[in-house]
């Protein structure tokens, strides 16, 4: 792995951004992985036409690659549209932290991600 790239995942492993519990979120979903004891609780504020993240955070933990892949997500998500949020997959993810990593490692990866596309679901399917 390349220097810069750990210090980078370093950083976001051990000063988290957006690494706080939302009042009031429009979505908060909490999941873990038994396997490797990662947790994380997503939270998300929708704007009035519920088409955009207009704020998200996380609070949890885990391995350095779980804590940061979430905390590089959710600078990456602000403003996004909530189709393209359940449209990401693992290539997103791996473009998001900049890194290759093992198959062990892509669950620790896509944690914060699933949780999150988990809680937009339960999210919708609520208000039909």
């Amino acid at each position: 792995m390349d220097e810069i790239y750990r210090e980078h995942l370093l950083d976001h492993y051990k000063n988290p951004r957006r690494f706080k519990e939302l009042k009031d979120p429009d979505i908060h979903k909490h999941d873990s992985n038994p396997l490797c004891g990662d947790d994380i609780e997503i939270f998300v504020k929708l704007d009035t036409k519920k088409e955009k993240i207009t704020d998200i955070s996380f609070k949890g933990q885990g391995c350095v690659i779980c804590i940061s892949s979430a905390s590089m997500l959710m600078e990456e998500l602000v403003g996004k549209k909530i189709n393209e949020v359940n449209k990401m997959q693992t290539e997103d993810m791996l473009k998001i932290l900049g890194i290759e990593l093992t198959h062990s490692r892509i669950k620790c990866m896509m944690l914060p991600l699933k949780t999150l596309q988990k809680g937009i679901v339960e999210y919708f399917s609520k208000e039909n």
